[in-house]
């Protein structure tokens, strides 16, 4: 017997970048998906975004036109706070990187949920703990981190809380290789190990830039190829988004204590001005409609 043999509807919360990617893999593996959001119009758009993704891989034979319409068919829009997600067996929250929102979408949850039912957060940096607090049993509550985009990354990151169950861990561990994922655990600390390692790296690029040392277009084809690194940290973070760097840095920065996370300024005025990356056409480089393959970085850099 199969620690997923009750299994049968994931329901992802937030139709943005993170979640639609999470529904879209879902899906893929033959799981029914409720994709929410605070407005169901909102889910609406990020299914019909899904579909779209789909067309791609239909347009490169990597998918079938039928198959395509079967995994769209499988994810169902709703409204966060509809009934929709009392059916629900296992629920993977993608929502902005913000503490206090993702509490609130916990309390929401545990009112709306089953008692027995996973409750996992994509946070790429927040304390488990911190979020699990606001449920009535944060044994269920876990840290499933997606690496961008979900369809391809092959990792996925658990972190447990203090309170995480032991069998809250072998349905997370066992879901994520069931979508295809390599898993590594991790303890609650914040960054756990992909973003420790990684944003301070990206966050010495913006320092770099900031001092001139080189431009931005030099500087990603010097990471990419002098580290043999599939992109460079500029457009990387472009794909990630400078918003959600500049909050993971500033998770680290806050509950590490440690002056080597401060955020660079130059990330803060890129984010102050609304220069968040692909999703908004300009980061570090500028986007014409469409954005170009993850990965490229021969665009025209914003200056």
């Amino acid at each position: 017997m199969s620690v997923l043999d009750g299994i049968h509807r994931v329901g992802v919360i937030g139709a943005g970048q993170m979640g639609r990617g999470i529904a879209q893999l879902a899906a893929a593996q033959g799981f029914a998906v409720t994709l929410a959001d605070m407005g169901r119009d909102i889910a609406e758009r990020g299914r019909a975004t899904v579909g779209k993704q789909l067309d791609k891989l239909v347009e490169k034979n990597k998918l079938s036109a039928a198959e395509r319409a079967q995994m769209l068919a499988r994810i169902e829009p709703c409204d966060l706070y509809g009934k929709e997600l009392e059916s629900v067996d296992f629920v993977v929250e993608a929502a902005t990187e913000d503490v206090a929102v993702k509490r609130e979408i916990f309390g929401t949850l545990d009112r709306a949920c089953r008692g027995d039912v996973v409750l996992a957060t994509n946070t790429s940096s927040i304390s488990i703990t911190a979020i699990g607090a606001a449920v009535t049993r944060p044994e269920r509550v876990i840290g499933m981190h997606f690496m961008n985009p979900p369809p391809v990354m092959k990792l996925v990151e658990i972190i447990r809380g203090l309170a995480t169950g032991d069998a809250t861990y072998e349905v997370t561990r066992a879901l994520a290789e069931r979508l295809g994922k390599q898993t590594v655990l991790s303890r609650d600390i914040p960054g756990f190990i992909v973003n420790r390692v990684l944003m301070p790296m990206l966050n010495e690029a913006c320092f770099a830039l900031y001092e001139g040392i080189g431009s931005v277009e030099d500087m990603d084809v010097a990471i990419q190829l002098g580290l043999n690194h599939p992109m460079g940290p500029f457009a990387l973070m472009d794909l990630i988004g400078l918003d959600t760097a500049l909050s993971i840095l500033e998770v680290l920065h806050r509950n590490l204590g440690d002056p080597k996370y401060r955020p660079c300024p130059l990330l803060r005025q890129y984010v102050a001005a609304g220069w968040l990356g692909r999703k908004t056409g300009r980061g570090f480089y500028h986007y014409p409609a469409p954005a170009p393959p993850s990965g490229a970085i021969r665009v025209e850099p914003a200056s």
